[in-house]
């Protein structure tokens, strides 16, 4: 089984699909990742030698941001924005869609299912 960035990739997946297991790595970024290093896109992840993992593995954390640290990232941005009062973060703290969605019909996955109505109940 190969672990690469904190995370063990499942071993009878072939390696394109097995390096979508690492938050932050799909499926373009996954080819770009195996052309750089040179293995088979058809390989499984337990057919993987020693020399190819350590390559994926270099290739992974020396150049993209994934996992701990994008997520670290991602929450900081979000932070930021309600720090500022910027209008995508009042959005992020009141639970509202950010990005411009309506929500009079919508939007339920953030707003939580509906407020139970009088006289509702049959």
């Amino acid at each position: 089984m190969a672990r690469i960035a904190g995370v063990d990739l499942p071993a009878n997946k072939r390696i394109e699909i097995g390096l979508t297991y690492i938050h932050g790595i799909g499926r373009p970024l996954a080819s770009t990742i195996l052309k750089a290093t040179g293995v088979d896109p058809g390989k499984k992840v337990q057919q993987l030698n020693e020399h190819e993992v350590n390559a994926l593995r270099k290739e992974i954390e020396g150049k993209y941001v994934v996992e701990g640290d994008l997520r670290r990232k991602v929450r900081g941005d979000i932070d930021r924005l309600k720090a500022i009062k910027a209008y995508r973060g009042v959005r992020h703290t009141t639970g509202l869609p950010v990005r411009g969605q309506k929500t009079r019909s919508n939007a339920r996955t953030w707003k939580g299912p509906r407020p139970a109505k009088a006289g509702k109940r049959k």
